[in-house]
């Protein structure tokens, strides 16, 4: 069920509106990209973690959390795309944050026997 476009919606504070008729551009910011590398990155260390090696794994992950805090650091809010979703600060703080507390738990946490 598609439902009608609203027609009392004010278009966004960029003024720009969103024309279906032009095509979509894929991505749309350079932030997008860096999003989409960052995904990937993380699917990777998912697909490790899933593979039995949990430190590497979560390795990966922390560093893709990382590389996002600095693309986010780096990139204007208007580029940024996916990765501005607070003031820039609060995403880098939270971004770095957990991928250094996932690095220090891959690290300290001692091996268990099998």
């Amino acid at each position: 069920m598609n439902s009608p476009e609203p027609t009392d919606v004010p278009p966004p504070e960029g003024g720009e509106v969103y024309d279906a008729s032009e095509g979509r551009r894929y991505p749309r910011t350079i932030g997008g990209m860096f999003y989409l590398v960052i995904l990937a990155g993380t699917a990777l260390g998912i697909g490790i973690v899933w593979t039995g090696n949990w430190r590497l794994g979560t390795e990966w992950l922390a560093g893709a959390l990382i590389v996002a805090a600095v693309v986010r650091l780096l990139l204007p809010r208007r580029e940024a795309g996916m990765l501005a979703v607070r003031n820039r600060a609060f995403d880098c703080l939270l971004l770095a944050g957990v991928g250094v507390i996932l690095i220090f738990l891959a690290v300290t946490i001692p091996n268990q026997p099998t």
